[in-house]
């Protein structure tokens, strides 16, 4: 399902098509460019990128610091090239980015439970 475009920032899972609050969930998003992807769970990700990665038209509305953080894959450590995914987690008011080299990584960083593995 399409991820919903606006200022909200909320939308719907581009997995299983459950709604996301504007602070709760993951928004994936390739930089730069205007592609992105909303998820409510951080397993919605393998299941999403195992099927071909289907990306929603927009960008995600996250402060520019928040991308200026990274330099590096969360998955390989390798540098970041001129275009790579940023994945933020939003839990209320918090943000909490990781980037990556592709979508691919991402998906082998979602497998091996992100953060909390």
């Amino acid at each position: 399902m399409a991820a919903e475009s606006g200022t909200s920032n909320s939308g719907r899972c581009s997995w299983c098509g459950a709604s996301v609050e504007r602070d709760d969930g993951f928004r994936a998003g390739e930089h730069p460019g205007e592609r992105m992807a909303v998820f409510c769970r951080l397993e919605h990700i393998v299941p999403w990128a195992l099927q071909g990665a289907h990306w929603d038209a927009g960008t995600p509305e996250e402060p520019v610091e928040v991308a200026a953080q990274h330099d590096e894959c969360a998955q390989c450590g390798k540098a970041l090239a001129d275009v790579y995914v940023l994945l933020v987690r939003h839990r209320g008011e918090h943000r909490v980015p990781d980037a990556f080299c592709s979508a691919e990584h991402l998906a082998d960083w979602a497998k091996g439970g992100g953060r909390w593995r």
